[in-house]
């Protein structure tokens, strides 16, 4: 067949170069002439006309894929110009010229020089022209024409894909699309049947078939048959083939792997009918007891199942839930299991799709499936069991010690029936309010109790087996304290306020509240008034609201600072409950001097400091600071003092150079308390109670000294005087216990010099002459002057 279609091709192709060959290619020139050209183009008054040059060609024809030795033929140009002379030259241009296409420059033969591929180009573009060539001028102008290439079967079909992808839903109708493959043909599809392809499936029959024309794969097979959980994937290969599928055509192929999806047409079934588990009676509720299994066939969300429990004598006491992974059912307790009680426990379990079920394809086949579970109860020695969960109990705050809260039962759930102990976990009660009966479970009071500290109390009570101790359990017990009216109620705050000196009687001056600590059932109820004695009365008075609150109003028009600037006004509040308890709040007032519009304006100065906010306490801890402080300066000030102080011994070893420096200056003559050197001179004026000043004197005072009195003598001697001195100071209680030295300026009677003080002086009675006291300096000028004035004023 492929030798017949090359002969068929090859005649056609004689036949359309014969046509081109025999075609004529002229040029001819038209010209008509009449007479003379003028200038203006006119002769002789007839128009004269130019016809354009033209070729009379424009497209040759040249087979695709020439499998020749030699170049290939196209045709030939020739102008009506060429006259055989040599004198032309053909010159070719455009898409090829010179490469692929030649031209004999002559003669005009056209020639292919090369394998030429439809698919690759269908047809070039070229351009002529004759030139002379001798003087190289273009005889005609350029003309183009087109080469066209026939088009030969030698593409086969090619699918857009190598490898389609399709799913289809299970249990499918027959004709239900499942997708669509397309192939393209390179060869021409204007000429001939190259390009025209027909579809064929060459694997996947029966199942499946595809559309000649479009390639459309649909099911060829019904409902029954494909079933996904019989088979889920299938391979299809289709085929396309040119030359409209006739024989000598060229084929491509592809290959579509086609999945059945699943539909939900298969409910869940049990593994097995009986399935049996075994739990100990301690077992916790919400903890797992088993798991039980079905089976879907079906995938994803069509698999999944939902189990419950339809019935049984176990029904309320055991649940079951699904595994989302695994699709297990999962027995869980719901209640705490007794040994005692209940040995064994029977479930039915259902089990059944939680999406919709298909079934067209079930028959009479059941959508849900049962089995049954049968849980047997292991005995387990078990600590003593209370008889409720919780406890309650009320008792009044003002219960005596000793009075019973209530009691708490709990009892061995084993069959030995263990005697029970009962104790309270003192770690709920730190303050030991309450105990319990070891043996009957009693709960009492053993310390006063307060609702206004504490108005419940959560204790646990500890329920331990006799012959087990290690066997204990807990109960919470919750104790609330009943409220009795054991507090009286009391000012909201500390209340103060001020009253004008000109003011309207019946001018509400303050509004009080009160609190109660107490909570009554009905809520509180206060009652206010005045105390019933005191002269306050006759000043101010109290409203009760009848809401808690109350006003205190002025019963006068006037009030007078200097008169009494501070009120204090007590307030009587009672509650409403019973027993009835009242307390005396004192609410401040003070008396102000106000404005028109009742603004104060100043109080008294108690008032102004009260209103400065400095209480009692904060005085109190200011004026201690301040006492602290100066006991502190005092303090420092002694200790600087006696560190600057000097031992009056400066060595040990020689007592005579021993020197006590004071540090003193002397006053002056009028200084009669300095040392009075007088008493040197005159021992029997000494002064008894005269003090040492070269010790620190004592606390204790010692009587003075009584010295013997020297006999004057005119002519008394020194050493006498001196020894006198030293048998007085060592007979003195308060000389220092170490040596010192004693200056005395004893001088005799008989010395020249006298005492310098006109005290006691013998002299001071006499004239005498100051001038000299002016040479001195400035000091000593006044001095002059001053006792210079007195002698002027003795004279006189």
């Amino acid at each position: 067949s492929k030798i017949k279609q090359t002969c068929l091709l090859t005649m056609i192709w004689a036949c359309l170069s014969l046509y081109v060959n025999s075609t004529s290619i002229s040029r001819k020139t038209v010209l008509e002439m009449g007479g003379e050209e003028d200038r203006d183009g006119t002769k002789g008054g007839k128009i004269l006309k130019r016809f354009k040059r033209g070729w009379m060609w424009n497209q040759f024809f040249l087979q695709e894929e020439y499998t020749g030795s030699d170049k290939q033929y196209i045709g030939k140009l020739q102008s009506d110009m060429d006259k055989g002379d040599g004198t032309l030259k053909y010159i070719l241009t455009g898409d090829g010229a010179g490469d692929i296409f030649t031209i004999d420059e002559n003669n005009g033969d056209l020639h292919a020089n090369k394998r030429l591929d439809r698919e690759e180009k269908a047809f070039y573009t070229l351009r002529a022209t004759v030139v002379n060539k001798n003087t190289g001028l273009k005889l005609e102008p350029e003309t183009e024409f087109i080469v066209k290439l026939h088009d030969i079967n030698d593409n086969e079909p090619k699918f857009a894909k190598e490898l389609y992808i399709a799913s289809a839903p299970e249990r499918s109708n027959i004709g239900t699309s499942v997708t669509q493959v397309t192939a393209t043909d390179a060869d021409d599809s204007m000429y001939g049947n190259s390009a025209k392809l027909r579809y064929s499936i060459s694997q996947g029959h029966p199942y499946f078939s595809v559309d000649p024309n479009t390639g459309i794969i649909r099911t060829a097979l019904g409902p029954g048959e494909m079933d996904r959980e019989k088979r889920e994937h299938y391979q299809v290969v289709i085929e396309a083939k040119d030359m409209a599928g006739q024989r000598g055509g060229l084929t491509g192929t592809t290959t579509v792997n086609i999945t059945l999806t699943d539909v939900n047409d298969n409910p869940p079934r049990f593994s097995q009918s009986i399935y049996q588990f075994s739990v100990p009676e301690s077992i916790k509720t919400g903890i797992p007891v088993g798991r039980i299994n079905a089976v879907d066939k079906d995938l994803g969300k069509n698999a999944e199942m939902y189990y419950s429990v339809v019935s049984g004598d176990g029904l309320d006491m055991f649940d079951v839930i699904t595994d989302k992974d695994s699709q297990e059912g999962i027995i869980t307790v719901l209640k705490p299991l007794d040994y005692e009680k209940t040995r064994s426990y029977t479930l039915e379990i259902q089990v059944q799709n939680t999406q919709t079920l298909d079934t067209r394809f079930l028959g009479y086949l059941p959508t849900k499936d049962m089995a049954t579970v049968r849980i047997g109860i292991e005995d387990v020695d078990e600590p003593p069991l209370f008889e409720k969960a919780s406890y309650m109990m009320e008792v009044k705050e003002d219960a005596a010690v000793g009075t019973a809260v209530g009691s708490v039962r709990a009892m061995d759930p084993d069959g030995y029936n263990s005697p029970v102990r009962y104790s309270i976990d003192r770690r709920t009660d730190l303050d030991r309010l309450f105990n319990v009966h070891s043996g009957n479970g009693s709960i009492f009071i053993i310390r006063p109790l307060d609702r206004e500290e504490a108005a419940w109390h959560n204790i646990s009570v500890i329920a331990t087996e006799f012959n087990k101790p290690l066997q204990t359990s807990w109960v919470p017990v919750y104790v609330r304290l009943l409220d009795v009216n054991d507090n009286a109620p009391k000012f909201a705050s500390f209340y103060e306020t001020f009253v004008c000196e000109k003011t309207k009687a019946g001018q509400k001056i303050q509004t009080v509240s009160a609190v109660d600590a107490d909570d009554p059932v009905g809520g509180h109820k206060f009652f206010f008034s005045l105390a019933m004695e005191g002269a306050y009365r006759g000043n101010f008075t109290v409203k009760d609201n009848g809401d808690n609150t109350a006003g205190v109003l002025t019963r006068r028009s006037s009030y007078s600072q200097l008169h009494k600037s501070i009120y204090l006004v007590p307030v009587v509040i009672t509650d409403g409950d019973f027993p009835m308890q009242s307390s005396t709040g004192t609410l401040t007032v003070r008396v102000c001097t106000c404005d028109r519009e009742g603004n104060m304006e100043l109080c008294n100065a108690e008032a102004q400091t009260s209103s400065a906010g400095l209480s009692t306490g904060a005085l109190v801890a200011i004026l201690l600071c301040v006492i602290i402080l100066l006991m502190i300066i005092v303090l420092f000030a002694a200790l600087k003092r006696q560190k600057k102080k000097e031992p009056l011994i400066i060595s040990k070893e020689d007592v005579r150079d021993n020197v006590v420096s004071y540090n003193d200056e002397g006053g002056g003559e009028e200084d009669t308390q300095a040392f009075d050197i007088g008493a040197l001179r005159n021992p029997e004026a000494i002064e008894e109670s005269k003090q040492r000043r070269d010790i620190i004197p004592s606390g204790t005072l010692y009587p003075p000294i009584r010295r013997t009195a020297i006999p004057s003598r005119d002519n008394a001697d020194v050493r006498d005087f001196i020894n006198q001195r030293v048998q007085d100071n060592d007979s003195n209680p308060t000389a220092p216990p170490y040596d010192s030295l004693a200056t005395y300026a004893y001088e005799g009677t008989s010395s020249v010099a006298e005492s310098l003080s006109s005290l006691e002086s013998a002299s001071s009675e006499g004239d005498q002459d100051y001038n000299y006291l002016s040479d001195w300096g400035p000091r000593f000028r006044k001095l002059a002057d001053m006792y210079g004035a007195e002698d002027s004023d003795r004279e006189s």
